[in-house]
């Protein structure tokens, strides 16, 4: 038991920094920056690590992101609403693709939605400059490409890697 928690300790630091190193790979969208990594990170958290794990790491990266200036506010609510829908929807689906879906519906939707009063709260954005729904498509942007790319990755791990790293035969 404890042996299962460093190693899932372990590797949620691995992705934790995985994501804080790829945010050197973003690009601007409107008022956000796109970082797909971080949705790349998510998925992958979602399937080996579980919803709880999956938030703290998106916590962790958000926050690693934001000190070291290569970030900001928003990427927390877009980060963890995706990273904790995708983690609820494998743990109780074990289904890929709806898992890639929960992340993109996480981040882009909810997380888009919920950037918006960030973004009068703490940039100082006047409600009238931008829309609820302006976070909505720099957000969908970012997690569509990341999600996809690691749909791919897992399902090319899936025969092989994947079930021994998740302790189950579903992929």
């Amino acid at each position: 038991m404890k042996n299962n928690s460093v190693r899932k300790l372990t590797f949620a630091a691995l992705l934790t920094a995985v994501a804080v190193a790829g945010s050197l790979i973003s690009f601007p969208v409107f008022g956000s920056k796109c970082a797909p990594v971080q949705h790349m990170v998510n998925v992958f958290c979602a399937v080996l690590l579980g919803p709880v794990y999956g938030t703290g790491v998106a916590f962790c990266a958000s926050l690693l992101r934001n000190m070291v200036g290569l970030g900001s506010i928003m990427a927390f609510p877009g980060s963890m609403i995706g990273a904790l829908l995708a983690g609820l929807v494998w743990k109780y689906s074990h289904n890929l693709w709806l898992t890639v879906l929960g992340e993109v519906f996480g981040t882009g939707i909810l997380g888009g939605l919920c950037a918006y009063p960030l973004a009068i709260l703490f940039l100082g954005i006047n409600a009238g400059e931008v829309a609820f729904y302006a976070y909505i498509i720099p957000f969908l942007i970012s997690t569509v490409v990341g999600s996809l790319i690691s749909g791919a990755v897992l399902q090319a791990m899936s025969k092989s890697v994947l079930p021994s790293l998740t302790g189950s035969q579903k992929a």
